[in-house]
Order: structure tokens, then sequence, then C-alpha cells
């Protein structure tokens, strides 16, 4: 990671321990008065939507939506997008609802640990705090008819009341404090005419906006050198929007000047000149479309522009994702660390249907979309031209390394990069298929990032892939929570099609713990067949057994055909075993592993799929 990483890391350590952080981050500050409501109306301060009385959509009210706001009108929130979980109303801002582990909401910020075996993944006790189930609220308040400004005013209100400022969890990380905040102001806006929306109220709100903007200028750094990721362009893009969203914050002047500054930084550096994301992962690259979204369209409401490059990697992240999406399904490979982020969902399609937010980003750049979105209206886009998904046989991007085959219903894609930047997973060389929407060998998400020491393995290793371990080991050295050692710095592949075949060649200097060993993949798929055959060929030790890893979606095991040999021609007699899949984060799905064995060097496996 480097010197600076390091020295920033002990200073850090040093402010932590010295106390100097409860000096810097004031626990519940002076309170401070900026503007009336009265004043604030008149303002007329460019946003999104102007209020929900401007907003022109026609209503229809789903059945999904009203029942997840009945649900959450009783504090049943939908977590991470999936699994609703029930909250009580006394401790909802301090209870993890996983485990029941209650956090000290009289300690300062930066004297709770973000990672505790007793305290479990604190994710879950920031999950409803970021204020994103908002938007079922919005949108049922709109469907309906039925208004919920009163609602949504006293659940900001009780977050205050209850959160004091920089105490607790919920100032542990920077992100989410800026999420709370852009959520906060999308509800403020929508409700600005509403008589929930008191003086008195409206002055409380903004005083502790004030102060969580403040929190965010003032620990930045933190994400822009120890984190370096969607955090980093989540956070400075927040306070460069402090500036147009709140320009009766004196401060807010200087915030946004730099945050406009480090934003565009943060997405010259993060995206690669290719369009794919340093994170090498689907769900958090779509993270950073939305935030692309926001930024961008803001901007032009304002009449303000960022740098060039932010426009030109903006397109050509969609370039990247719009190459990994499966048109039948709207999804993409669950490739990556995939923590059931989706900031702000303004439709009805599930979790993993990116189509929505890609069309956004691309409404908002272009003035085009691929299908009708409600999300349009509720960004203030009018007017889309509807253009067709035309994606290219064979996509290469040797940057971020991905290699993508689509064959009408048919993809194949393949993982083949070295790290410049930090890896999440060790997975090189996984190979992805789905046919007519189906994943039927598939990437096992996630889970969690706070859990047993067995499903991380699964999750992150290699092993939960689908290419090749030595002697059981990882392609890479596992070190502490998100740390891998022994990076794969040499890969390199070609992609091409003949008249029979689409053939990958790509190969990736691995197991660099082990002494170093060469894995080269030879992936061959008949263009007039679902049938696959690939040659992994190692150059590892001679007694050390080399295994091929397949993950298959259960329901369709009778669908997919393995046929494997090894070096001498044998054939290879598979291993089944039960293993897990995780779609959406914390929940746990059963998967089936098919594996091949050998003390050879070679294995050779065609696989064919009845679809």
């Amino acid at each position: 990671m480097g010197f600076r990483y390091i020295g920033f890391r002990v200073w850090h350590l040093i402010q932590v321990k010295s106390g100097w952080f409860k000096k810097k981050f004031p626990a519940s500050p002076e309170f401070k008065s900026f503007i009336s409501l009265e004043d604030w109306k008149k303002s007329e301060i460019p946003f999104l939507i102007n209020s929900k009385e401007d907003i022109k959509l026609d209503k229809h009210l789903s059945v999904g939506l009203e029942h997840r706001f009945r649900e959450s009108v009783k504090n049943n929130i939908t977590f991470f997008n999936s699994q609703q979980l029930q909250l009580n109303d006394k401790t909802q801002w301090s209870v993890n609802p996983s485990n029941g582990f209650q956090y000290d909401m009289s300690k300062h910020w930066s004297q709770i640990a973000d990672l505790s075996k007793e305290a479990g993944d604190i994710k879950f006790v920031w999950e409803k705090a970021r204020f994103s189930y908002l938007y079922d609220i919005l949108r049922y308040d709109y469907h309906s008819g039925l208004d919920q400004s009163q609602f949504v005013m006293n659940e900001m209100e009780n977050f205050i009341d209850n959160n004091p400022i920089n105490l607790g969890p919920q100032y542990k990380c920077s992100q989410e404090i800026s999420l709370r905040i852009l959520n906060w102001t999308y509800a403020l806006h929508y409700y600005k005419n509403s008589e929930a929306l008191t003086s008195s109220l409206f002055e409380k709100i903004i005083n502790s906006i004030y102060w969580q903007l403040h929190h965010v200028r003032q620990n930045i750094h933190f994400s822009r050198i120890a984190v370096r990721n969607n955090h980093a362009i989540t956070e400075s893009l927040t306070l460069y929007l402090s500036g147009l969203l709140y320009p009766f914050i004196p401060d807010t002047k200087e915030w946004s000047k730099k945050g406009k500054k480090w934003f565009e930084q943060e997405v010259e550096y993060q995206i690669y000149e290719d369009g794919t994301f340093l994170q090498y992962s689907m769900n958090y690259h779509r993270v950073v479309v939305q935030l692309l979204t926001w930024g961008i369209r803001l901007n032009d409401l304002n009449g303000l522009r960022f740098n060039d490059q932010v426009y030109n990697k903006a397109q050509k992240s969609l370039d990247f994702l719009d190459a990994c999406l499966d048109v039948s399904s709207g999804t993409l490979p669950n490739y990556g660390s995939n923590d059931g982020a989706l900031f702000f969902k303004f439709t009805e399609l599930d979790y993993r249907d990116y189509t929505s937010q890609l069309d956004d980003l691309r409404m908002t750049l272009n003035g085009t979309a691929f299908y009708p979105s409600e999300s349009f209206a509720w960004y203030g886009l009018n007017n889309p031209k509807f253009v067709t998904i035309d994606q290219s046989v064979l996509s290469c991007f040797e940057k971020g390394g991905y290699y993508i085959a689509n064959e009408g219903k048919v993809k194949t894609f393949i993982r083949c990069g070295s790290y410049n930047d930090r890896p999440a997973q060790a997975d090189n060389l996984h190979l992805d298929v789905w046919v007519n929407g189906v994943n039927y060998l598939w990437d096992c998400g996630s889970y969690k990032y706070n859990t047993e020491e067995k499903y991380l393995k699964h999750f992150i290793g290699t092993s939960g892939h689908n290419t090749v371990t030595i002697d059981d080991n990882d392609q890479m050295l596992k070190g502490g929570r998100f740390i891998w050692f022994k990076w794969i710095k040499k890969a390199k592949a070609t992609f091409r099609i003949d008249t029979d075949n689409i053939i990958f060649k790509g190969h990736v200097l691995a197991f660099r713990h082990q002494g170093g060993i060469k894995h080269e993949r030879t992936v061959i798929k008949n263009k007039e067949s679902k049938t696959w055959l690939i040659k992994d060929h190692t150059s590892k030790n001679k007694n050390a057994v080399m295994k091929q890893h397949w993950h298959l979606n259960p329901e369709y095991k009778e669908c997919v055909c393995f046929t494997a040999v090894d070096g001498h021609g044998n054939v290879i007699e598979p291993i089944l075993t039960e293993k897990w899949y995780s779609s959406y984060y914390g929940v746990k799905e059963p998967s089936l592993e098919v594996t091949f064995a050998t003390e050879t060097q070679i294995i050779n496996t065609q696989i064919n799929i009845k679809a």
C-alpha cells in the first residue's frame, strides 16, 4: 500500500489513542442556526426535484411497494435490499439486529471498533441509519396519494435526538454519514411544502447536517488515503454538493471547492482508462454510477461542470457494465464484493437488476435509455430517447482484467488481471456462464464481511470461485480483514474468434507464497452449441494436488454435464460438495461445488449445458 498509507495509519492511530479526535470531532457541539425555513423555500436552490408537487409520473401503487411501506412503519426494515429485520423503536440506532449487541451511545465514535467478534457485523447497525429506506416511503406517498411527511420527519428527528453528534456507532463511517445527508436532503425537498416540516424542526435538521458535514470534512483523508475506494468518492462528492445544496452555510464554500477537486481526482484514479473499477466489484461500481448520476445531474441543474475526465470515465463505466449485463435478466455476474448497497432505489426492480441505475446515468449523460424507468422522474429527467443494447461478441478490458463473450442469450465472463490496487477476492481466471438469463456457473458472492472463518475463506477465497487451487491454498496470501498479501502482479490474456469457436487464452503468476506457480487457462466456447472446453495447466510442484472448482446453481444441476481428464488422459471422477451462495448481503443459500483433483499438472474439462 506504500509509505504514504503506512504513515497516515500511524498518525491516525496516534490521534485516536491520544484523545485528539475527541477535540477534533466535538461531542454535542453548539447549536448553529443558518437560515429560516421560509427563506430556504424562497431561495429556490436547484435540486433533482423541487417538491413532490412537481413530479410528473403516472401513479401506480404496486403490491411490493405497499408491503414494504406497511412493514417500514412497523420498523420492520429491509436490510441490504433483501431480508426484513424487526427493529426495536427504543434501540433501533444502537443495537445490531443480527445478534442483539448494543453499542454504547455515550462513547465517542473514535473509541468504537468497527471490527469486533462480540459486536458482529457493524453494517447491520448502520443500515437503517443511512436512510435509503426513505425512498420506499416517498414513492408510497406519491403513488398512494397518502401523505407520509409526519412519519418521515419523525424518523429524522428521532435519529437526531438519539444520536448526539460524534457519539455512538452512527458516526464511525463518514460514507454512512454522507449518504444520510444526501437522503435527508432529498426528503427535505420532497416535503418542502408540508406542514410537518416546521421551522424549528428545519433548523434542527440543518444544524445536524452542518455537524455531520463538518465530520466528513475533518475525516476525509482517512477515506482518501487509508481506504481509497467508493468511500472516498461518496465523501468527496458530498462535500462538493454541500456548496450547491447548502450555500447558506458559510463553511460549505471551502468544503465544496476542495470536494470538487478531490472528487475529480478520485474518479480519475479509481475508474481505469478502460472503464473498469479499482474495487473489482460489480456492485461497488454501481455505487459509483449512482454517485456520478447525482453529481453530474446537480451540476447540470446549476449550470456547472466537472472536468472532462469525469464524463469520460462515466461513459466508459457504462460501456464496461453494459458489456457485463445479462440482457435477459438485467443482472450482472455476482462478481467481487457485494455488500447489498443500492443507495437511491427509485423503482420496483430487484436489487440484482442493474438496468435502472445504468439508464439513469445514461439519461444524465446522453438523454438516452435502454428501458423506460420510473427513476427518471425522481431525477427530474424527461423525454428519454430509447436506444437498443448493442453488445459486441467479444469485449476485452485489459486494464481491469475482464473478458466477456456475448452470443445473444449466452454469456461467458472470464477474469484475468494483475493488481495495482488492493484486491478484494482471490479469484483470478474465474469463469461465469449464463444462458437465457440463468447463471449456471456462478460466483458465490460475499455473504458477510465479518463472519466465521470457514465462510470468509469460501466466499472470498480461491476455492469459492470457478478456478484452480494448489494444495487447497488461495492464489494470494490472506492477511487480516480486507487485506491480501503476495498480490498477483503478472497476468496476460488473448481473446479471439475463429471459424467455429471463441477462444480465450490467459495466464497468471499466482501462489507466490508457495514459491510462485503459473496457471494457464484456455477456454474454447463452441459457437454452435452450449459447450465449453476448459484447459487448465499449472507449473505446480510434482506432488502437489491441483483442484479445479466449479460452483453451480443447484436448481439446474441436471442441466450441466462435466467431463474431465488429467494430464495422462485419465478420466477424473467429480467430487460433489454442498456449499453456499449469497446473492444478497447477509443471506446464505445452497450452492453445489463440483471439484476435480489431480496430482498431474493438467485438467481438461468439457462442460455442456442443456438449456
